[in-house]
């Protein structure tokens, strides 16, 4: 307590207020200048915290883009023109699509790994960017599969088909691999290219089977298929939406089906387990991530608008007659299904020997 004269002046007064820290002992000091210093740190951290759930429950407030690693057709391109269109109207922002093929679907996920973890950059991953683009570009790739990218939900998986031309005397697939025996290196087949998907899956199977069968690469899944319905090469392995078509009009014939059951738009076209080869697995599939990093409630908010959209009677419909069979599931579960694939396609390659040097 400050004691104060009779008469004394206001200058007087304050004099008598005012605080001499030489007075108080320097451990007094340092301490009440630590509980300052862990208060303002303790109050911004708070600020930051509380403005960062601020932008996520924001989230989103401008569009989205959503990069498809290849060109603008084909089942992949279909599902995530509906999946911007229908979780675009459950987010209440416009998700554009943009495509960006190259390197087997390698360049466009390179970008999505490299975008800014908000949730406003996704990417189209397919069984190829993240099943066997790793095992047959090991130690190639710019980008980490697992770790360079937050699983969202996988959204749909598409059956493959491997078929022959017509000019090839084989009904069904034990014929097929009785002739490529009987006279090795003589049968042609074609894939989109040296790397792909489809040159993995027939080049484990040959191996598996024991034959030896001629690849021929192309630079596309379209230019593939115009030589193999023409007769200038002998079989190709493509998704089946895209082969469809030609089965139907009797410009190829499907021997085996690569799925987890018999496709029921080919409902007399056995699966490659049926015919005694369970080590092919199931088929194609492909769903939405996002970089790594990205923050879980953001991925939340993703995975339960691409779920809202894949309920949608319009989607369901398209889908179905693209001859996908929709897989909505969790951020977990995706991831967990991507390891599955690139674990699959290692024990492939080591059959196979189909990684490119």
């Amino acid at each position: 307590m400050s004691f104060v004269r009779e008469g004394a002046t206001g200058a007087d007064y304050a004099a008598s207020r005012h605080f001499d820290c030489r007075s108080v002992p320097k451990d007094a000091l340092m301490k009440t200048s630590q509980r300052l210093s862990m208060f303002v740190r303790a109050t911004l951290a708070a600020g930051v915290l509380a403005h960062a759930a601020a932008a996520h429950a924001e989230f989103p407030d401008h569009s989205i883009r959503l990069i498809v690693p290849f060109a603008a057709s084909g089942t992949t391109d279909l599902a995530a023109r509906l999946v911007a269109e229908f979780a675009g109207r459950e987010l209440g922002q416009t998700i554009v699509v943009e495509n960006r093929a190259g390197a087997g679907g390698s360049l466009g996920m390179e970008q999505v790994a490299r975008a800014q973890a908000d949730g406003y950059t996704l990417g189209m991953a397919t069984m190829s960017t993240h099943g066997t683009n790793p095992v047959v570009y090991a130690g190639r790739l710019r980008y980490d599969p697992i770790k360079d990218f937050a699983p969202v939900s996988n959204v749909a998986t598409v059956p493959s088909v491997f078929a022959v031309h017509p000019s090839v005397p084989a009904k069904t697939m034990q014929e097929f691999i009785a002739l490529a025996k009987a006279e090795p290196g003589k049968y042609t087949y074609a894939s989109p290219g040296t790397g792909s998907l489809g040159n993995a899956n027939v080049e484990h199977f040959a191996a598996l089977a024991g034959i030896q069968l001629l690849h021929i690469p192309y630079k596309g899944g379209g230019p593939a298929m115009n030589d193999a319905i023409a007769g200038q090469v002998n079989a190709i392995t493509d998704n089946l939406p895209s082969a469809l078509a030609h089965i139907r009009a009797g410009r190829l014939r499907a021997l085996a089906v690569l799925g987890e059951q018999r496709s029921p738009m080919l409902p007399d076209v056995p699966t490659y387990v049926e015919l005694g080869y369970p080590q092919m697995g199931g088929g194609g599939w492909f769903g939405i991530v996002a970089p790594a990093g990205t923050p879980k409630d953001v991925v939340a908010r993703l995975n339960g608008a691409i779920h809202a959209a894949m309920r949608q009677p319009e989607f369901i419909t398209k889908m179905e007659e693209a001859g996908a069979t929709l897989i909505p599931g969790t951020p977990e579960r995706f991831g967990e299904q991507i390891g599955e694939a690139i674990q699959r396609y290692q024990r492939a390659a080591k059959i196979a020997k189909f990684q490119v040097e």
